[in-house]
């Protein structure tokens, strides 16, 4: 395992939707996390290939010419209307968007666990990931990336305790996977909080107060003034976040804005993509419309460009 992707399975710091710019970034652990892109239809469309096909197939589809992705789409599409009737509904997509990221959480845990389990004996102790994770990186005292190994070690002995619920720490696949996908599970959304408020809490008060929350999303980098989307979010905070009014987030405040127990990406995703593509607008999309957005579906930005791209042995 890499450590690009370490990075990226433990990360705990996701992008959820917005159409504003770049700069902003969010704390949204995605049920299931749909993707860690920033949800921006303006940059890219790489959030709702993540979310359609799972990150995986995503990359798949990258390679593939415009052709290739219109055909591949339509056989999906036929997979995607249950009932045959030549429609695809939110509730198809919805299904469709979640049973994708299922499949992907587990074909991230499948290659992991084949790098852990080194014992090949069934379970992941925590001296197996540790090695496999840390082992070599350990060893360097001054690592050139600047990242604190030590840190992130304790940090993750302490979510696969979490997640280790018979306290062995040897981790079954079910243990293993709440331990790399902790928002999936309820009892592992505690260290889901406590992870992001420590990364937000420079002051180490543990609170989250208006500039802590604002600092978090943008730095203004010899801006001038803020952004018009900057002052809407110190309006939220202040409304929405804060709820108890004190002028800083709690756990449980911080739990109801990264964790919304009332918000399902998948449904939104659904129809975020029915909205972008029903032509004759009656809520519903026929082939012919999905695959005229393939863009917006599967299409990769390179492909939007023109570029070529090769693909050596599959064709």
């Amino acid at each position: 395992m890499t450590l690009p992707q370490l990075l990226l399975c433990l990360s705990l710091s996701v992008l959820c939707v917005s159409s504003k710019p770049t700069e902003k970034k969010e704390r949204v652990h995605h049920e299931p996390q749909l993707s860690d892109k920033v949800h921006d239809d303006a940059q890219s469309f790489d959030y709702d290939h993540d979310a359609f096909l799972g990150a995986d197939e995503a990359k798949t589809f990258d390679q593939l010419t415009p052709e290739e992705s219109k055909e591949r789409l339509g056989q999906i599409v036929n997979r995607i209307d249950e009932n045959q009737d030549g429609l695809v509904t939110v509730e198809e997509l919805q299904k469709w968007i979640k049973l994708a990221q299922k499949r992907w959480i587990s074909e991230d845990v499948e290659r992991q666990w084949k790098g852990h389990d080194l014992n090949e004996d069934g379970l992941v102790a925590w001296e197996e990931y540790k090695n496999a994770t840390y082992g070599y990186i350990l060893d360097d005292p001054d690592p050139d990336d600047g990242f604190n190994y030590k840190q992130m070690m304790v940090r993750d002995e302490r979510r696969f305790k979490m997640a280790d619920k018979d306290g062995d720490m040897a981790a079954t696949k079910e243990e293993f996977t709440a331990f790399l996908h902790p928002e999936e599970y309820d009892y592992m959304k505690g260290i889901v909080v406590q992870e992001t408020m420590e990364d937000i809490d420079k002051n180490g008060d543990g609170f989250i107060d208006l500039e802590e929350y604002i600092g978090d999303m943008y730095s203004r980098d010899g801006d001038a003034e803020e952004p018009e989307w900057v002052r809407t979010e110190r309006e939220q905070f202040v409304e929405f976040r804060d709820k108890n009014g004190d002028g800083k987030m709690d756990p449980e405040e911080t739990k109801d804005w990264i964790l919304p127990a009332d918000y399902d990406h998948a449904e939104a995703e659904a129809r975020h993509l029915v909205y972008e593509s029903d032509q004759d607008k009656d809520g519903k999309l026929t082939k012919q419309e999905i695959v005229d957005k393939y863009d917006l579906f599967v299409g990769s930005q390179a492909t939007d460009f023109g570029e070529a791209l090769v693909r050596h042995d599959e064709f």
